[in-house]
């Protein structure tokens, strides 16, 4: 960009701002089909304007004609000129223009349909394009009695997306347009719906899972995105640290018995259960999952999703598993207790069973088999270990700086982190997000994770068997050495990965939420 500069003797902008209403200086459909950008009037009457390329002549009659200025241009970067555009006019809103719904005459009329057919075409590719570029997991079309609210889930965080004033107007067509991409039913408004999309992006395909739901004003619909070409991670890119990595990895080499992750919905429980089979995927193992679906593809490994709509669940797939002679069984999540009881009887014939369950904690993951009415000599005979895991934020690693928070703020949050005071001798390296552009101004990008661990022993296996409750068993494992979630974030602020703010927003310490925010400013 800058040689470009040279050459045309243009100047170059790292940095500019766009005027309140733009509009007034240039007509929106002109900023959009020459990617420039009005700056501001200069003191000698012209329009100063920023263009990722140099103007044509034809641009520069064109501005001049329509603002009666002539144009004083500058290069910027594209990415910042096209961000610049969709933040200040909304995503889509070229394909969107409010011409688009003018009514014409008759011999128009099929001309104008097409044309509004292809700009919500256009407009439903640029959302998913880029939800693609911005990392985001869902999108979610969200019709209100004003507006139709567009936001994207990105590091587990929901983001408002700046859309075109008018989009409302057209929230019908978009939502149609979303049914007849995925097979569903456009004339089916009163019931939810669900179906898929594949969605082609470059020499890469991206499986789109949808989710259709009536609403007061409409129809919410909820778009799941699943690239394909996903690479599973290692262990070490989850966040494991080298003492739980070990502990973890002793347990899967075991032959047999059953490993259970546990956390939310979105705590990265699956790529967990996929790192941890990549990692003991060795040629004399016949290791085979069930899931639902299918999230990373992992080579030598035989893998199959589970379809209810042909009777095909968790527990008929582990059955025909069993039949498979496999040594390593994976179960998507354990969601019932047909699928506990087969899972658990699976590891006490010899078979190294690996699955999920949705607790908050590792010790609840117990009393979760029992309340399954799973009989609690068998949960002690057949688990080995439970780890129950959370994502925070990764800091941006081109903004985040050293924490503001004093001293006695930090002590205050070791004390809601469960650490003990003396780890204050690391206080310089906490740091705080900030924002910028690289991280949309988050502060964050990315994730990382933080677990609690909690291996069987022989107290833990007596208090199992007598049915106790899962304080009672947690009070237990701590003396027997359980890491925690505590910690483990705090491990994770100490290598300058997170912040105080997301562990604790997290990890569900046992400090209520009206007690936190006196805690973290150091009130207590």
């Amino acid at each position: 960009m800058l040689e470009i500069g040279k050459k045309t003797d243009m100047e170059y902008q790292e940095d500019f701002e766009m005027p309140e209403n733009p509009t007034k200086l240039l007509p929106m459909r002109l900023i959009h089909n020459y990617c420039c950008l009005p700056v501001v009037i200069n003191e000698n009457g012209k329009l100063c304007l920023v263009t990722p390329w140099p103007p044509s002549e034809i641009m520069n009659r064109w501005v001049f004609a329509v603002s009666g200025k002539k144009p004083l241009w500058s290069l910027g970067s594209p990415e910042k000129i096209s961000r610049a555009i969709t933040e200040n006019f909304g995503i889509g809103a070229d394909s969107l223009d409010e011409s688009d719904l003018e009514e014409d005459g008759d011999d128009e009329a099929q001309d104008d349909l097409e044309d509004q057919n292809a700009a919500i075409i256009r407009f439903v590719n640029e959302v998913i394009q880029r939800a693609i570029v911005d990392r985001a997991t869902d999108i979610h079309f969200e019709p209100h009695k004003d507006t139709l609210q567009i936001r994207y889930r990105i590091d587990g965080q929901l983001v408002p997306v700046r859309v075109p004033d008018n989009l409302r107007s057209f929230q019908d067509a978009i939502i149609s347009r979303i049914k007849i991409m995925s097979g569903i039913n456009i004339s089916e408004k009163r019931r939810p719906q669900g179906g898929r999309i594949t969605f082609s992006q470059g020499q890469s395909d991206l499986d789109i899972r949808v989710s259709t739901l009536p609403t007061l004003y409409g129809e919410s619909i909820s778009l799941r995105l699943l690239n394909e070409k996903s690479q599973p991670l290692s262990m070490q890119e989850l966040g494991l640290l080298g003492d739980d990595e070990i502990n973890i990895v002793s347990v899967l080499e075991k032959p047999h018995g059953i490993v259970l992750v546990t956390g939310p919905t979105g705590s990265g429980k699956s790529t967990s259960l996929t790192a941890f089979i990549r990692r003991i995927h060795k040629p004399e193992r016949r290791i085979m999952t069930v899931e639902d679906p299918v999230e990373y593809e992992v080579a030598g490994i035989n893998q199959t999703q589970v379809n209810s709509e042909i009777g095909f669940t968790f527990a008929s797939a582990l059955r025909e598993i069993l039949r498979q002679d496999p040594d390593v069984i994976m179960v998507g999540e354990i969601r019932d207790r047909e699928t506990a009881d087969i899972a658990i009887r699976a590891s006490l014939t010899g078979h190294l069973v690996l699955s999920t369950l949705h607790t908050n904690d590792a010790p609840g993951a117990i009393t979760r088999l029992i309340d399954m009415e799973i009989e609690p000599f068998l949960i002690a005979s057949s688990v080995e270990m439970v780890i129950a895991q959370r994502l925070v934020r990764r800091l941006c690693k081109e903004c985040a700086k050293p924490t503001v928070k004093t001293e006695r703020e930090i002590i205050a949050s070791l004390a809601l982190l469960e650490t003990v005071e003396s780890e204050i001798i690391h206080k310089d390296k906490v740091l705080q997000a900030v924002g910028c552009p690289q991280c949309q101004n988050l502060g964050y990008r990315g994730r990382v994770g933080i677990f609690e661990l909690m291996r069987m022993s022989d107290p833990i296996h007596s208090l199992v068997i007598k049915s106790a409750s899962a304080p009672d068993i947690r009070e237990v494992a701590l003396k027997e050495g359980m890491s925690t979630l505590q910690g483990s974030g705090w491990n994770q602020i100490k290598r300058g990965l997170t912040t105080i703010e997301e562990v604790i927003r997290y990890a569900d310490g046992f400090v209520g939420e009206e007690n936190t925010e006196e805690i973290l400013s150091g009130g207590l």
